[in-house]
């Protein structure tokens, strides 16, 4: 039976998971795969719950937020996927100069889900600014928002990497900040799958294949990546989904080993918390893989 994958967001940001399937890396551990991409409002978590899937893209902020509203059976996370927050900020107009204390007074249409924007408010505060200044529209989808910034609506807009880029491409934007350039890294995003899955045979193979494809695409030339999962994006250009993989390799989202590291974890948590975004610390091997590290 067919390994199948599926992201909960859909972006150039989880390539190293995308190019398990795109780019042959489980093929050649002998795995026959499928992905399967996200339709705009599917939950990622209740399809694997239905079995549906056997891995999804997700992060342990998901898990905290599951467990607090008394969940038990919650999915595992193996491996980690990113290190870094791989949102953009992209202006109505360029700024050679831009300040994040520039977003005072002004509209942002900011992505409002859970994840996205803890660490939009923690990115801000770590370059002194206050977004209870800014004008902050919540517009829904991502889609949603691209199309009300396209259409003239906010002075910025928060978004993951590949749209910016391609915002900027069309001349209909211009990115001055990357929300996690120059932060401490933090276990962003992971591969995650239930506990059964886990426990048997099928983990280890899928964890080889997921180390040599991070290792790709951490390492090799953007152009190269690109070409290989630009059949994944067709409404991206070519050029604006290479420009995106770069920023992510120079961000250093993809540098590390496949584990999840335990201070990336608790750096998580650390922010979480300041944010009021969960309500107590959980347990590392509650959540992650006990072979992670």
């Amino acid at each position: 039976m067919p390994l199948r994958l599926m992201p909960t967001r859909h972006s150039p940001f989880y390539s190293p998971f995308l190019a398990l399937h795109a780019a042959g890396f489980l093929e050649r551990e002998g795995i026959e795969s499928t992905i399967r991409l996200p339709a705009e409002g599917e939950s990622t978590g209740a399809i694997l719950r239905r079995g549906e899937v056997d891995v999804i893209q997700s992060a342990v902020s998901a898990a905290w937020t599951e467990l607090e509203k008394g969940a038990s059976d919650i999915p595992i996370h193996i491996a980690q996927i990113n290190r870094r927050d791989g949102f953009v900020l992209v202006a109505r107009h360029p700024e050679a100069n831009f300040a994040w204390p520039n977003l005072a007074g002004k509209t942002l249409i900011a992505d409002h889900g859970h994840q996205p924007f803890i660490m939009l408010r923690w990115a801000a505060h770590n370059r002194g600014a206050d977004l209870s200044e800014a004008n902050l529209l919540n517009l829904g989808s991502a889609q949603e928002m691209e199309a009300a910034f396209r259409a003239g609506q906010g002075d910025y807009i928060h978004l993951q990497g590949g749209v910016p880029q391609q915002l900027e491409r069309d001349g209909a934007g211009y990115i001055v900040a990357f929300t996690g350039e120059g932060l401490e890294p933090l276990a962003f995003s992971s591969i995650a799958a239930p506990r059964a899955f886990v426990e048997s045979d099928r983990l280890q193979p899928l964890l080889r294949a997921f180390a040599k494809a991070k290792s790709w695409t951490n390492e090799s030339p953007a152009e190269e990546v690109a070409r290989i999962l630009t059949p994944l994006f067709p409404a991206l250009h070519v050029a604006a989904l290479t420009a995106a993989i770069a920023a992510c390799q120079k961000l250093g989202c993809w540098e590390g080993d496949a584990p999840i590291p335990r201070a990336d974890y608790q750096q998580a948590e650390t922010i979480f918390l300041w944010a009021r975004g969960i309500q107590r610390a959980h347990p590392y091997e509650e959540v992650c893989h006990a072979g992670a590290r």
